[in-house]
């Protein structure tokens, strides 16, 4: 069986600049939008409860996260993270910066909601659609 060719490909990486036009972006909708809407205020229960939406960069995607806090006595006080959506960076050209959108599964896999949007159309996804919103 014949070796497969191999073929370089140049890749576009995000520079640090655009990684922080990407957060302040984001950080505005979060606390724009998703704060207000879906965490106006912080309710402590007998069971796991929200207390914080935030974002963070893990390689070329950037999340959004719940952070929960445990209700129960044997472990009150304790806190967990729920990612719920997620901008995954991807290379059209090297001119051109494109997105897709993912859904973080109860399972813990991502599955891709949308793919090869602009940057305002990925942030308006998470905004509008039901599917990208936390679980709270």
């Amino acid at each position: 069986m014949p070796k497969a060719e191999k073929r370089w490909v140049r890749v576009k990486t995000l520079s640090t600049v655009e990684k922080l036009d990407i957060t302040a972006a984001c950080e505005r909708l979060i606390d724009e939008t998703l704060r207000p809407r879906f965490l106006p205020e912080v309710c402590p229960t007998t069971f796991n409860y929200p207390i914080a939406i935030f974002g963070r960069w893990r390689g070329r995607q950037y999340s959004f996260v719940t952070r929960y806090r445990f209700g129960h006595a044997d472990n009150l006080g304790e806190e967990f993270d729920a990612p719920f959506a997620g901008l995954d960076f991807l290379q059209e050209s090297i001119s051109d910066t494109r997105f897709a959108v993912m859904w973080h599964s109860h399972t813990g896999q991502w599955w891709r909601v949308r793919a090869a949007i602009s940057f305002a159309e990925a942030l308006n996804a998470i905004e509008t659609d039901l599917v990208l919103h936390p679980a709270i």
